[in-house]
């Protein structure tokens, strides 16, 4: 566990570029979808901008923070399943589009055809820790508390894609269960195979956990 002791609470419009400074750096240095798309820092930051109003309305993600200081230094960035982050992602920039296919693919299997009511499931979807608090179990307790607090505002199941092997890892052991995957050395973007150079990662797994009480 962390060293120090953070406080996990709901995310607020004032912690905007803050968590887009977290969640740009981690994901453009680490992410093998961000890493074959070749998405930089500045336009990962385009795209986490684009979301945060929506959380700050709906109130579901949550950040790890310092309290003595005011540092985010974690994220959990979550949203209404009823609401279409791929489609967001393709209408970025031309960069995007992959990720947005084989994404939206992906939801496409796990929900084959049932469209998700508003408030029914709960979308977990950019899971970052900063750099120098990784390893501390940050990115578990924000996935924990992330889903306790979707449960107490109604939702019934809670689903992520899971872009890596430490996310997947994660998810797993909270009990999260896979319900679809595609394969990064076989998904074909507009006849060519975008990823193939991360094929080693295995591909995007979708995982899925009912929530207590539902």
């Amino acid at each position: 566990m962390a060293d120090i002791a953070l406080e996990y609470r709901v995310y607020r419009d004032a912690d905007a570029e803050q968590v887009t400074a977290v969640l740009s750096d981690v994901f453009s240095r680490h992410d093998p979808l961000a890493y074959a798309a070749h998405v930089t820092r500045e336009e990962f930051a385009g795209f986490v901008r684009s979301l945060l109003p929506h959380a700050g309305n709906d109130g579901l993600t949550i950040v790890a923070c310092v309290p003595r200081t005011g540092e985010i230094v974690g994220v959990m960035l979550s949203n209404d399943g009823a609401a279409d982050s791929a489609e967001q992602l393709s209408e970025l920039n031309e960069e995007f589009r992959p990720i947005g296919s084989i994404l939206g693919e992906l939801n496409g299997i796990y929900l084959a055809g049932h469209t998700p009511r508003s408030g029914e499931m709960l979308h977990l979807y950019l899971l970052g820790v900063a750099d120098r608090f990784a390893g501390q179990g940050i990115g578990k307790q924000l996935v924990i508390r992330t889903v306790e607090h979707g449960a107490r505002k109604g939702y019934k199941v809670a689903f992520a894609e899971a872009t890596n092997r430490r996310s997947q890892h994660i998810f797993r052991n909270l009990e999260f269960v896979e319900r679809a995957q595609i394969m990064y050395g076989t998904h074909l973007f507009e006849g060519q195979n975008i990823f193939a150079g991360i094929a080693e990662h295995g591909g995007p797994i979708l995982m899925e956990k009912v929530l207590v009480g539902a």
